[in-house]
């Protein structure tokens, strides 16, 4: 436990530093826009937004493949269970957490690819 709490304490006290850094910079950086009487611009403190609109038009798509790839993954999984018990031992649960992330990056390269052909049409 102590090891866990060598590093949960520092990353939580530099997180909450963060925080409160960012919050007092913006605060001065409107200050100083209003007393600017930059009244006008109200969407400069605002994140620009790096996110498509493109990419985010199918997400029913990408989580249904998503969990249509991890269920086989899972059926896959089982199988070569009752193939041969002895390759999927599930103490050293290695194998089929591989198995299952593949499944599961295929999903998303599915989506990635039926995406970008959409794109093109």
């Amino acid at each position: 436990m102590n090891a866990i709490e060598n590093v949960l304490i520092p990353a939580v006290v530099f997180f909450g530093m963060y925080h409160i850094i960012k919050l007092i910079s913006e605060h001065m950086l409107k200050r100083k826009l209003i007393k600017a009487e930059q009244y006008d611009k109200p969407g400069i403190l605002e994140p620009p937004k790096s996110a498509s609109e493109e990419s985010n038009k199918y997400p029913s798509l990408k989580w249904g493949l998503v969990a249509l790839m991890t269920g086989l993954g899972f059926i896959i999984i089982e199988v070569m269970r009752q193939i041969n018990p002895t390759l999927i031992d599930y103490h050293n649960a290695v194998l089929p957490l591989g198995i299952l992330l593949v499944f599961v990056s295929l999903g998303f390269l599915i989506y990635f690819f039926i995406m970008n052909n959409r794109k093109k049409q």
